[in-house]
């Protein structure tokens, strides 16, 4: 029996709120780069990630606590908490920092712009309603490859490197998606819960792995100018981000919810055309072209399905 096109029922096509939610979390996550750039600055990554966790966190508590609903609707999952936090935070943030010291960026984007394609593999062998088609197949390769245009001559020159780092960078898009399998067990409960489930406990295992690393000295030797960064980071690409993320990955499945990877870095560049004034080259807008027409072609309604 074929993988593709499976008989099994399958999840209708996403909706224009869905659509419209993916395209606010691609800006929101894109953005972020202006923030990580300022911070990293001064800040060294790790410490970096537990007070991006630890704030975001924070903020979710006190969100819950005054509109609800109650956090106590996470303790049941405590668990599958801790194992989403490993790895939709923990390890995958670890496996990218050590990749990233011996690989480029652009070569870096494009393996983590692989990410629709392992949770769509995970998908497709463990849920009975997000089956492989050749729309999702055919547009995710559409979505990688627009990826790496959009790197463009810097992708080549960035080939090199041990390979050890870049199946680090796999590995990270792998944890990513088995987190989306994950996140599709917290049925019925809602997005904010599981957002804040989830980056209390990173904050939890990230506290003595930073600590343990750099000691409790310099933490918050940060400037101030570098602080507000930070806040940004933690409150708009995190602890909102992370509501609108589970409230997709609910609403349209984990693969699409997954495409966000490939929605990133259009919105990085594109955001740097409009508020910083940098150049759009045109291996940049074919690339972006591509990556439209993956988007369509797992869309499915322009093209038809197949």
């Amino acid at each position: 029996m074929s993988t593709i096109a499976s008989a099994a029922p399958t999840r209708g096509p996403m909706t224009l709120k869905d659509w419209a939610q993916l395209l606010l979390l691609g800006a929101i996550w894109g953005g972020s780069f202006f923030f990580a750039r300022i911070a990293v600055s001064e800040i060294h990554p790790l410490a970096l990630v537990l007070f991006r966790v630890a704030i975001a966190a924070a903020a979710l508590q006190l969100y819950l606590a005054i509109r609800g609903p109650s956090f106590r609707l996470a303790f049941p999952h405590a668990g599958l908490f801790f194992l989403l936090a490993l790895t939709n935070n923990v390890v995958p943030f670890s496996l990218i920092f050590a990749g990233q010291t011996q690989l480029g960026a652009g070569v870096a984007s494009v393996l983590n712009a692989t990410t629709p394609f392992w949770t769509l593999v995970l998908a497709n062998a463990l849920t009975t309603d997000e089956k492989l088609s050749w729309n999702k197949l055919a547009g995710i390769v559409l979505g990688i490859a627009g990826t790496a245009v959009m790197i463009g001559p810097g992708l080549i020159a960035g080939l090199g490197g041990p390979v050890w780092a870049k199946f680090a960078l796999i590995g990270a898009s792998v944890s990513y998606a088995i987190a989306l399998m994950i996140a599709r067990r917290f049925k019925g409960v809602p997005s904010p819960v599981i957002a804040t489930g989830q980056l209390t406990a990173s904050t939890i295992i990230m506290i003595p792995i930073v600590l343990i690393a750099y000691g409790p000295t310099g933490l918050f030797s940060a400037s101030p100018p570098v602080w507000p960064a930070v806040l940004g980071l933690a409150l708009m690409s995190t602890a909102f981000a992370y509501i609108l993320y589970f409230n997709l990955v609910a609403s349209a499945g984990a693969t699409n919810a997954s495409l966000v990877t490939l929605i990133v870095p259009v919105s990085a560049v594109l955001l740097g055309f409009l508020f910083l004034g940098e150049r759009l080259a045109l291996f940049e807008i074919g690339g972006m072209t591509l990556i439209g027409l993956g988007l369509i072609t797992i869309d499915g309604r322009l093209f038809g399905r197949w």
